[in-house]
């Protein structure tokens, strides 16, 4: 029964990795699709802008 034992920790955690994996794959698209791109269009548009920007130093 040690076999058992040894087995049962990798088994769930590969039931709770595929699962994870399964749920990923199947929230990506559908109807929020084109609201998560305008957020990350918008965020690495931040991003860029921010980094565009002249810096004032008074130093």
């Amino acid at each position: 029964m040690d076999y058992v034992s040894a087995l049962v920790p990798p088994v769930v955690m590969a039931a709770f990795f595929i699962g994870l994996v399964v749920t990923i794959v199947k929230s990506q698209g559908g109807p929020n699709k084109a609201k998560e791109d305008a957020a990350v269009d918008l965020a690495i548009g931040r991003v860029e802008s921010a980094q565009q920007a002249p810096r004032t130093d008074s130093a």
